[in-house]
């Protein structure tokens, strides 16, 4: 598990793969909407594509609000609440 981005608005876990664990065979992010506290888990395929997303998004060297911006997308997604234990 790895932090790899945090801003007032997200932030992103990353977890290595496993391919002991089916959910984590291609590795997964967890990103957070903290003003919403909400969030959302992807593995899979999906990972796959968000993490060449953020390769591609690095490479033109972003702005905190561009990788936010770029990170809203995935606001409709989002449907797990934050819980503080």
């Amino acid at each position: 598990m790895n932090l790899i981005y945090n801003s007032e608005q997200y932030s992103v876990v990353e977890f290595g793969a496993d391919s002991e664990h089916n959910a984590l065979r291609c590795g997964g992010y967890e990103i957070t909407d903290k003003p919403a506290q909400r969030e959302i888990f992807i593995g899979g395929e999906m990972a796959v594509s968000f993490r060449q997303h953020v390769r591609d998004l690095i490479a033109t060297e972003p702005s905190e609000e561009e990788i936010d911006d770029f990170l809203g997308n995935y606001d409709a997604l989002m449907r797990q609440p934050v819980v503080f234990h």
